[in-house]
């Protein structure tokens, strides 16, 4: 399956935003944005005034970037939130992008990023309610338990993880174990407790066309 393995600050800087795609950097000086303000390329990004299909295009790219999702997994995330009656489509789909258990796991303070989150799950360092699993894009419901594998608590990456990311608040729809590494999803997030800055109701606009 193909995969962006460019610049993740290229990514951000076609954005015009922060995506926090490495982790500390992200928050530093270092970050390119912190005195590039134009877009990737020589010239940035053209100065034209964008249409209306070109924003909405725009924010939903954003979100896929952030999220790191492909955009046939994007698609299938969207169909999904269209059929909750109950909530809106656009918080729907916040919610099931945040309850993703490798964005639990960054969330939880176990990973400097979501890439690295990705990493740790796909090698087969956490557990979901007391079994070993490796799927990134797994859906967490309310009552679930994620933690570290016993062996694999004293490996330097989440060892290093867990040092870069004290600190960091926990949302309130999560509770944590700092002891014992483990996270408890104490219920789905509402779209007050998810800081993604994006307006999901152009992207709502943007399928709905």
């Amino acid at each position: 399956m193909s995969r962006y393995t460019g610049s993740e600050c290229r990514l951000c800087r076609r954005e015009v935003t922060k995506l926090y795609l490495k982790g500390d950097r992200c928050f530093s000086v270092k970050c390119p944005l912190e005195k590039k303000t134009q877009g990737p390329g020589q010239h940035g990004i053209s100065r034209r005034k964008l249409s209306e299909f070109a924003i909405r295009l725009r924010e939903k790219q954003k979100l896929r970037k952030i999220y790191g999702i492909l955009e046939r997994q994007f698609q299938r995330y969207f169909d999904s939130a269209t059929r909750q009656r109950e909530i809106p489509t656009g918080t729907r789909l916040l919610q099931l992008l945040e309850t993703r258990l490798d964005n639990v796991v960054y969330r939880a303070g176990f990973a400097p990023s979501r890439p690295a989150a990705r990493q740790l799950v796909g090698h087969g360092h956490m557990m979901v309610n007391g079994r070993s699993t490796n799927i990134p894009s797994f859906g967490m419901r309310p009552g679930d338990v994620v933690e570290v594998k016993a062996q694999s608590r004293d490996m330097a990456m989440i060892q290093e993880g867990v040092e870069q990311t004290k600190g960091r608040a926990i949302p309130e729809w999560m509770r944590m174990d700092a002891v014992n590494l483990k996270i408890e999803v104490v219920a789905l997030p509402v779209r007050e407790q998810i800081d993604t800055a994006v307006q999901e109701q152009l992207i709502v606009e943007f399928y709905s066309r």
